[in-house]
């Protein structure tokens, strides 16, 4: 049986999302949805791995196709120590790692763990591309104004470096050649300095920094901000809860759908008008900072994620930030095509596959 096939494994809070591909071209994908039901049998996510292991091979075999068929397993990397961008084979250390929960617990911590549970009696690799620790900060961009704080780099690796090598692709264009500023618009917003193939700064959005966003606060007043939690008695758990899942456009609209901030505005509502606005002008602001960081030089700038379908917001982002660089518009994100871009790179040795 032909070894020419690669499978791809992204896991979720509740799904996992499950494709099949020979190179570059998709035969199938599906979402594999978990009960919470099912999901309350276990006591932490990374017990949920023999059992999300099973759902994905018999979704597999279902669909027609063999084990046997696959030359490589791919996943979306989970939380690991800061590492440089690429695609690494996964080994020993990153697995216990990943078990332990040594840098977070996250159900995309099961995805190398499955990959590698699958790939290893099949005598194949089994790796990760771009997780979201990817770290190439440079010096400067580590300092926060407090030593005991400094700035990590968390973002939307895969994406902003996927479709920063497709705008390169689209105009003939090395990703180490070029300056880009990458804005990955979803339910979190980062923004992320490009230079010549390396992300040398970026917002990490998940622990507070750039514009707020359908569910998170983004930067906020510090002093007021601590005033607000003392006075109302939260503790850590619920200062993340309101500053990750409780703010920007819930906080403000009690939506994180920006079709029903589109669809108040139609039906007159000021305040979403004021509101959707708002967070446009500061996503302005953050592309406005990091043009700063590559000094003005820059080739392009890329408007990704799922709230790049919307018109009316990039719109009033492309009006401030257009005499800045050319601005282009790759809507959605597709993450298991650019896990299957980052092994075929290593394939056909345009990289070399790394080492955790």
């Amino acid at each position: 049986m032909n070894k020419d096939k690669l499978l791809v494994i992204n896991p979720g809070s509740t799904s996992t999302k499950v494709a099949v591909f020979k190179d570059e071209l998709l035969l199938w994908t599906g979402t594999l949805t978990h009960s919470t039901g099912a999901l309350k049998e276990f006591n932490n996510i990374i017990e949920q791995f023999q059992f999300r292991k099973k759902t994905i091979e018999r979704a597999v075999l279902n669909k027609g196709y063999a084990l046997e068929e696959f030359k490589a397993v791919v996943a979306r990397g989970g939380l690991l120590k800061p590492i440089s961008g690429g695609t690494y084979i996964v080994n020993d250390a990153m697995l216990q790692d990943l078990r332990n929960g040594t840098y977070g617990e996250h159900a995309c911590n099961l995805g190398a763990l499955i990959a590698k549970e699958i790939a290893g009696p099949l005598g194949i690799n089994a790796y990760i591309v771009d997780p979201v620790v990817v770290d190439e900060l440079e010096p400067l961009a580590r300092l926060s104004g407090i030593p005991e704080v400094p700035r990590r780099s968390i973002f939307h690796a895969l994406n902003q470096k996927a479709m920063a090598r497709r705008y390169c692709r689209e105009n003939n264009q090395r990703y180490e050649d070029v300056n880009l500023l990458v804005v990955h618009l979803g339910g979190g917003i980062s923004v992320g300095a490009h230079k010549k193939g390396r992300v040398i700064d970026v917002t990490n959005a998940l622990d507070g920094e750039g514009p707020f966003s359908p569910e998170r606060a983004g930067g906020i007043p510090v002093v007021e901000l601590l005033k607000y939690f003392i006075e109302h008695g939260k503790d850590l758990d619920g200062i993340r809860k309101r500053l990750i899942g409780q703010g920007g456009l819930v906080a403000y609209l009690n939506t994180n759908d920006a079709r029903e901030v589109e669809d108040m505005i139609e039906k007159g509502n000021g305040e979403a008008a004021l509101v959707y606005e708002a967070m446009a002008y500061q996503i302005a602001k953050e592309i406005g900072a990091y043009a700063a960081v590559l000094s003005g030089k820059i080739d392009g700038i890329i408007v990704t994620g799922g709230l790049a379908f919307s018109s009316r917001l990039t719109t009033w982002i492309k009006e401030r930030v257009d005499f800045i660089a050319p601005v282009v518009l790759y809507p959605g994100e597709d993450e298991m095509t650019a896990l299957v871009e980052g092994v075929l790179r290593v394939f056909n040795g345009t990289e070399e596959a790394l080492v955790y």
